[in-house]
């Protein structure tokens, strides 16, 4: 993806992907604090086109396990469409819901994996349980962009091969406030420093 796109050449995004024309990929980072200055990982940082579209989905696929009563990874992010798994690699038999709005579902008793994937096709947040064991919980944003990444324990994250262009970069994480919006900051992707986003975080 290789064409260096000035903020007022992004709506040319969307016609060039679809036509097939490399555009320049570039990296854009981002640096997630609380709002006392702490790094907070485990964030969700996601970057959506100015004045284009994303490009359409492809077929993809993710992986939830359940391991000794925990979900593994605790915080997930997919594009809408994705169809994630649920394998249960414990010796005991799990129960796996969610009443979220943007995806409502279960499933029943089992161990290993179950036989079909869950499809998750609208975005929002999914906060799933267990209805056997209380303490287990997890979290999976679902976005409109393939252009996503978690940050790691130092608040650091980075989104890699993204075209070049301007975006609008959001930051979530499932300590925010249910109703809280989604801190965003507008972006150029390549930048030399990374992008800064404050999330405002409820006491665990």
């Amino acid at each position: 993806m290789r064409i260096k796109a000035r903020a007022g050449l992004t709506g040319l995004f969307g016609l060039l992907c679809l036509h097939g024309v490399q555009v320049r990929a570039e990296q854009l980072r981002a640096s997630v604090v609380d709002q006392t200055g702490a790094p907070v990982a485990d964030a969700v940082v996601y970057a959506m086109p100015i004045g284009a579209k994303a490009p359409p989905p492809k077929t993809a696929t993710a992986v939830i396990d359940q391991i000794k009563r925990r979900f593994v990874p605790l915080v997930s992010v997919v594009r809408t469409g994705t169809a994630v798994s649920f394998p249960n690699r414990d010796n005991i038999e799990h129960d796996v819901y969610s009443f979220s709005p943007a995806k409502r579902f279960e499933l029943h008793l089992y161990h290993g994996v179950p036989a079909k994937p869950v499809v998750f096709d609208q975005p929002g947040l999914v906060v799933m349980g267990c209805n056997i064991h209380d303490q287990m919980i997890a979290y999976l944003l679902v976005v409109d962009t393939p252009w996503f990444a978690k940050t790691d324990a130092s608040g650091q994250a980075s989104i890699d091969d993204i075209p070049a262009g301007a975006y609008r970069l959001a930051a979530w994480h499932y300590r925010m406030p249910a109703q809280a919006p989604h801190p965003v900051r507008d972006v150029n992707a390549g930048a030399a420093r990374p992008a800064a986003l404050t999330v405002q975080l409820t006491s665990e």
